[in-house]
């Protein structure tokens, strides 16, 4: 079994020959791999990508959900390629679905309060 860098390395190698630039994405794929070596996690769990993904707390919840996406992509990837791999990556990309969605709520709810501020101080 491949260690989570060597892993990340080779899904960024092989989306990127399919013709994805991962300029970010990649950037942010690395960043989680260091954010896990630093924990000395094998394995993608739930609570270790919702903590990476809320990183920094001053940012906008979209920046959180964007993280996340990063992370749900190279963990379904991962499942596909690592069998021992496939069941506890498996209960990360639900649980990542549903703090997405909840993400984009946030989201949804900070913009609709900017526009209200805007419209309030015309």
């Amino acid at each position: 079994m491949n260690t989570l860098r060597q892993a990340a390395q080779e899904y960024l190698t092989m989306r990127r020959s399919l013709g994805y630039k991962l300029q970010e994405a990649g950037k942010r794929l690395l960043d989680f791999v260091t954010f896990m070596e630093q924990r000395r996690a094998s394995y993608i769990t739930q609570s270790l990508a919702l903590a990476w993904a809320k990183q920094p707390l001053d940012v906008q919840p979209s920046e959180w959900a964007c993280r996340l996406t990063c992370v749900r992509s190279f963990a379904r990837h991962r499942s596909a390629t690592e069998s021992a791999y496939a069941d506890s990556s498996r209960r990360v990309v639900t649980v990542s679905a549903q703090a997405c969605a909840t993400l984009h709520v946030l989201v949804r709810t900070d913009q609709r309060v900017a526009a209200r501020r805007s419209e309030a101080s015309r």
